[in-house]
């Protein structure tokens, strides 16, 4: 089986071929500077097309699409999505829809097991002084979602998030850059963090493309970004009701 996968919950935009035979999967990827804006609108399709360039295959090879659901951001989410169903739908391919947080999670398992960790917390910066943060254990991160998951994902502030992880798991490792971000209140619950410079703190396509292997395909129209939180432009709308 090839699976086309990519991701756009975070700032990146992470796109990868990969085969269920094992051979090596076809990556490409566009990480914005700091301080700059995504790239999701103008470098998703491009990175595909590459991609697909890249490992000679056509659409017809491609037995699914999977996308990553997030949470992540409310653009970078509607973007993924919406390519993934509007591509499946027209090229009459499967899809399915990842936890950014559980591939985020797989990428570390190797890591994982060189500390003799026993569960993984994947932690993104959700911005407003939030994180979203999810836990597994080691051994069961490939497997379903809720197999083996010790903290459902959710949108939480850090310092409550230190709290909730002293008692999640014996050895923790987090990744992510929202462990980067709040890595001195984070690294209070006794959690190791690898180095800011590691590249287990980016969501990697490669690794959304793994879990689908395992995954069931749905209809187009089930696959939705898992937000967590309401939009920013509900929240002020609520807000100015609020007031009247």
């Amino acid at each position: 089986m090839r699976v086309l996968a990519f991701d756009t919950a975070t700032a990146a935009t992470t796109v990868a071929l990969c085969d269920s035979t094992g051979g090596e999967p076809t990556a490409a990827r566009d990480d914005p500077e700091p301080g700059q804006r995504p790239n999701h609108t103008t470098r998703l399709m491009e990175l595909i097309v590459d991609v697909l360039s890249r490992s000679g295959c056509s659409w017809a090879d491609v037995d699914r699409i999977a996308v990553g659901v997030g949470p992540g951001t409310f653009t970078g989410l509607r973007i993924g999505v919406a390519t993934a169903r509007a591509l499946a739908h027209a090229r009459v391919i499967e899809l399915v829809g990842i936890s950014t947080l559980q591939s985020l999670a797989l990428a570390a398992v190797g890591e994982a097991h060189s500390r003799n960790a026993d569960t993984i917390m994947p932690v993104l910066d959700a911005r407003r002084g939030e994180v979203f943060a999810a836990a597994w254990k080691v051994d069961a991160v490939g497997g379903a979602p809720s197999h083996g998951r010790l903290l459902s994902p959710l949108a939480i502030a850090p310092s409550a998030l230190a709290q909730t992880a002293a008692q999640v798991g014996d050895r923790r490792l987090m990744i992510g850059d929202g462990a980067i971000a709040f890595r001195a209140v984070l690294a209070c619950s006794g959690t190791s963090i690898v180095d800011d410079s590691s590249s287990l703190h980016r969501v990697d396509a490669v690794f959304t493309g793994q879990l689908a292997f395992g995954s069931d395909s749905v209809a187009t129209g089930d696959v939705r970004p898992e937000y967590l939180r309401v939009p920013d432009a509900e929240r002020s709308l609520q807000a100015a009701a609020d007031k009247r």
